[in-house]
């Protein structure tokens, strides 16, 4: 017997748990993307060869992917490692320089730290969307200051993973430090996901805003 579907959320911090949820697959999603770079960071240490290392990231999401395939699970979480891992490697294969294999990444948060940052500056923070998304009036959220509130948190607690990232990753790899950037992509990677997600938790926790915002004036300023 299937499990029931989850209840359809009545505030605006039950729809961003729920999407949390669903954007990072769980605990199953976390191990994903955790797994992939253990196995590079043990490739590397062992081997120093950049082949060795990255196949060992490919043949572990392949093992996930194949578990996904029969638990019949969905496999977007899975198949993004992939391709991230392939373009990593192509790029290394093309420089011969083994930290290129992290410069994708790097990049992503990156472009991700500069959206977000745009974002809350404009007061149209990234999560709001999330909310909009949901709701016949996709903009409705930010008549409503409260939830824009909320929305600035969270987005600011995701933009500031995005720049630890990019601030301890990138010197490692202007260096040429391939360990060390193995290393602290792992550190960075699930554990501080992790971190994030319980300081939104505890966010969330605090407050029970209406999905709906009432009608009415604007609250919310530019």
């Amino acid at each position: 017997m299937s499990a029931p579907p989850p209840a359809p959320p009545a505030t605006v911090e039950d729809l961003v748990r729920q999407r949390l949820s669903s954007a990072l697959g769980g605990w199953r999603g976390v191990l994903d993307s955790a797994a992939p770079a253990l196995a590079f960071l043990v490739g590397w240490i062992v081997t120093h060869d950049l082949l060795v290392s990255v196949g060992a990231s490919l043949a572990v999401l392949l093992v996930a992917l194949v578990a996904r395939i029969a638990r019949r699970e969905t496999l977007q979480h899975v198949v993004g490692g992939i391709i991230t891992t392939a373009v990593a490697a192509f790029i290394a294969s093309r420089t011969g320089r083994a930290q290129d294999v992290f410069l994708p990444g790097i990049l992503v948060n990156l472009g991700l730290a500069v959206v977000f940052a745009v974002s809350m500056v404009a007061r149209w923070p990234v999560v709001g969307f999330v909310v909009g998304a949901v709701t016949d009036d996709p903009t409705a959220w930010r008549r409503d200051r409260g939830v824009v509130a909320l929305c600035q948190k969270l987005t600011a607690l995701l933009l500031a993973g995005y720049v630890l990232r990019v601030a301890v990753q990138l010197p490692l790899y202007l260096a040429g430090n391939t360990t060390a950037l193995a290393v602290s992509k792992l550190l960075l990677g699930w554990p501080l996901l992790v971190a994030g997600v319980a300081v939104a938790g505890l966010i969330l926790l605090k407050g029970s805003t209406p999905l709906a915002p009432p009608e009415g004036p604007a609250t919310a300023r530019d």
